[in-house]
């Protein structure tokens, strides 16, 4: 019983990890990326659609992002797309390509990101701890059954303690990568 529980809390911190990990990526720093138009949502016929599906994305170079729509009729519908979703981008259609520059963060901007981030953060950490904490109640509730021992149970508090705190400080290695790729020009 106690195996089961490690392995499916820390199945569910990895989950919490990667969740962070993906709202880390949506939160944009001075470098493009092809993740930051991600779920940018596109009409394709009646329809809305990721941007993904309908157009190729590249990177130009360092600060602008390409995009290719596979449909010719779709360049404008993609360009509105990228203009009005919430990212601040001011999309350029060349032909059949649409150049998507970076603007320069500002540095009051940059610390809003990293006030941002750090709720994220915050957020992931809750999860984690409420994560030993249901263990722990499944740990008590056994003990109280008479499931398993009290060294047992000693033991398994201990290792989600150890497990916790492993994935506590990942969110923080996570959190102080994120805000020193912010603060970089």
């Amino acid at each position: 019983m106690i195996p089961e529980l490690k392995k499916t809390s820390e199945q569910k911190m990895l989950k919490s990890l990667e969740a962070l990990k993906a709202d880390l990526g949506k939160v944009r720093t001075g470098r493009a990326h092809t993740g930051i138009l991600d779920h940018v949502q596109v009409d394709y016929y009646g329809s809305m659609v990721p941007i993904t599906q309908v157009a190729n994305i590249t990177l130009i170079d360092a600060r602008t992002i390409g995009v290719q729509p596979w449909e010719k009729p779709m360049v404008a519908k993609v360009e509105k797309a990228i203009r009005d979703s919430d990212l601040g981008l001011n999309p350029a259609s060349q032909g059949e390509q649409i150049r998507v520059p970076m603007p320069a963060l500002t540095e009051e901007r940059r610390r809003d990101l990293i006030k941002v981030i750090k709720h994220e953060g915050e957020n992931a950490k809750v999860a984690i701890r409420n994560l030993r904490r249901d263990a722990i109640s499944h740990l008590k509730e056994a003990l109280k059954k008479k499931e398993i021992s009290e060294d047992d149970e000693r033991r398994a508090l201990d290792d989600m303690q150890k497990l916790t705190d492993r994935y506590v400080a990942e969110v923080d290695r996570m959190l102080a990568e994120k805000e020193k790729d912010l603060m970089a020009i």
